[in-house]
């Protein structure tokens, strides 16, 4: 029986940890706390700071492991890549992982290969960022380096307020001491997941997303489909293929954001993994039919190939919501959630998640870990998905007081 590693073991890794299983394959799993969702469907595992290179490496040595693997998780991928080069099993290399986890070097990726993106500065104080905001005249948005789930990022519209924010956005920062400032791209904003092989990169499914009106930085909607009558999806999905193609990742996950602005698709980042809230495990698969969690398990397995994925006539009528909830009225304390029935009772609604209880205090998102819930719908027509997004709008709430 061959052994793989999953790191970390978070919610987003159950889906990743459930497949091991069910394909033989003995689990274990990585995390600092042992009550970590992944564990409980693993055969072991162990309680660690994944980053704590050589105690994860003399775990995996002890165990024999075949692969290791993760996805959903922007801040494990330079350590599956470092684990990789330790351990002589197949993975992204650490270069790579630093291309798509930094996002200074993405920055300067693109704009070495003529991919459209916004101009930026790398700042090392705010005095910098205060500089580039005078040079651009125009709103801008920092980011730290290397973080992930929003942490950190800012979209600024007077000077002033760089100061204040500058330190936070830097705190985020966890390699480089830097924050990335850029300009802020105005209009519709899109998510695209695929699969790169050696010979190939598949974009397989695109979004259009929606954001909170008390922060333009958080997404509340992820609309899938596989055509959209106001932007051209073929002409993003290429633009994507040909970026992931010319990189340097030879197979893995990719998950990637761009905004449309003035008839540009701009990236806004990457990553090399898939997408986070169950995108990858069970949106994609339902949208282009592609067992994307097989072929990562087979390539990091060692056995690397590059197959050719169609999505089908069929599969491309389909469509899907990543929908997060909001906080009524800015929160307060929970005395209901009425609906949960509807949540729990329409097999269209593939999964549903509160991060809360009735008596907790909530309040609106500063990140995109601190949304309330969400839920996934998977429908066969967009005019079946549109239908049910209506009646869940009308019959789920969040009641505080």
């Amino acid at each position: 029986m061959k052994t793989v590693v999953i790191l970390p073991g978070s919610q987003w890794q159950v889906p990743l940890a459930k497949t091991c299983k069910a394909h033989g394959l003995k689990t274990l799993v990585i995390d600092p706390h042992m009550d970590a969702p992944a564990l409980a469907c693993a055969d072991g595992g162990l309680q660690s700071d994944i980053f704590d290179l050589e105690r994860v490496v003399r775990y995996c040595q002890d165990e024999h492991v075949d692969a290791v693997i993760s996805d959903e998780c922007d801040i494990a991928v330079p350590m599956v890549a470092k684990l990789g080069e330790r351990l002589s099993l197949p993975a992204l290399t650490s270069e790579c992982a630093r291309m798509y986890t930094n996002k200074f070097e993405m920055r300067g990726f693109c704009k070495a290969h003529g991919f459209p993106s916004p101009e930026y500065k790398l700042c090392r104080t705010a005095e910098e960022a205060e500089a580039f905001f005078d040079q651009l005249q125009a709103p801008i948005v920092m980011k730290p380096l290397d973080s992930c789930s929003s942490r950190g990022v800012f979209t600024v519209f007077q000077k002033e307020d760089i100061g204040r924010l500058f330190s936070e956005s830097l705190s985020f920062s966890k390699g480089e001491r830097a924050v990335l400032a850029e300009r802020y791209i105005r209009g519709t904003e899109f998510t695209v997941d695929g699969i790169k092989t050696p010979g190939k990169h598949y974009s397989l499914a695109v979004s259009e997303k929606k954001h909170f009106a008390h922060n333009p930085n958080i997404a509340c909607d992820l609309f899938f489909s596989h055509k959209n009558e106001r932007f051209d999806y073929e002409r993003l999905t290429r633009q994507n293929d040909m970026l992931v193609e010319q990189s340097q990742l030879d197979w893995g996950l990719t998950h990637a954001e761009y905004k449309f602005e003035d008839g540009v698709f701009y990236l806004i980042e990457i990553g090399a993994r898939g997408g986070g809230n169950l995108i990858s495990s069970h949106i994609v698969p339902f949208l282009s039919g592609v067992n994307i969690y097989q072929y990562l398990l087979e390539c990091s397995l060692g056995n690397v190939s590059s197959p050719v994925f169609h999505i089908s006539d069929q599969h491309r009528k389909r469509c899907a919501v990543l929908h997060f909830f909001d906080v009524p009225k800015g929160g307060g304390l929970v005395s209901r959630i009425d609906g949960q029935e509807l949540l729990s009772g329409r097999e269209e609604i593939i999964a549903h998640r509160f991060n809360f209880v009735p008596g907790d205090v909530i309040e609106q998102a500063r990140t995109d870990s601190d949304r309330a819930g969400f839920y996934i719908a998977c429908c066969e027509t967009e005019k079946e998905l549109l239908a049910l997004m209506e009646e869940i709008r009308q019959n789920v709430r969040i009641v505080c007081r």
